[in-house]
């Protein structure tokens, strides 16, 4: 039990460090796909563009950097920038998000992917301090159960 235990914390500490390190290359990585995503909006009408929309309603931004990024798509030559980066839906026409200068004031000027970024990076805290906890409770567990076979083994010797 102590060596399965103490081989889970290990790939814990394994993945926690890998993330710290790599955490740059996931950032980069993040943009591009959102920047991919954007490119790709509402083309299949898939879940990348559902993704896109749940980000831009719940963070209230726009676009990778700004909501100019929709400008450089397919979609907005189509139908302009979409109505899940709208301030106010009732107040978004198609007419206004297909002028950029009428749907800076319509629409969340800010980019997702500072926000984006932002936002997890405030909760590594939370996140940190939970797996330390669980990290604890597991060095708890491999000294517990290496003592209670050493018990074991000591009560075992004494009986013969």
């Amino acid at each position: 039990y102590a060596m399965l235990l103490s081989l889970i914390f290990l790939i814990v500490l394994v993945a926690a460090i890998v993330g710290f390190v790599f955490r740059h290359e996931i950032k980069t990585n993040f943009e591009s796909n959102l920047e991919l995503a954007l490119k790709d909006y509402n083309v299949t009408a898939d879940r990348h563009s559902e993704a896109v929309d749940t980000i831009q309603r719940t963070l209230h931004c726009c676009g990778v950097q700004s909501y100019s990024d929709w400008e450089k798509t397919e979609y907005f030559s189509q139908k302009g920038i979409p109505q899940s980066c709208c301030k106010n839906q009732n107040d978004c026409s198609e007419e206004d998000l297909k002028d950029p200068n009428k749907a800076k004031l319509k629409v969340f000027v800010d980019g997702c992917f500072f926000l984006v970024t932002s936002t997890m990076e405030s909760k590594m805290s939370v996140v940190a301090g939970i797996s330390f906890g669980i990290a604890c409770f597991q060095l708890i567990g491999i000294v517990l159960s290496c003592c209670l076979s050493r018990y074991i083994t000591n009560n075992q010797y004494e009986m013969v």
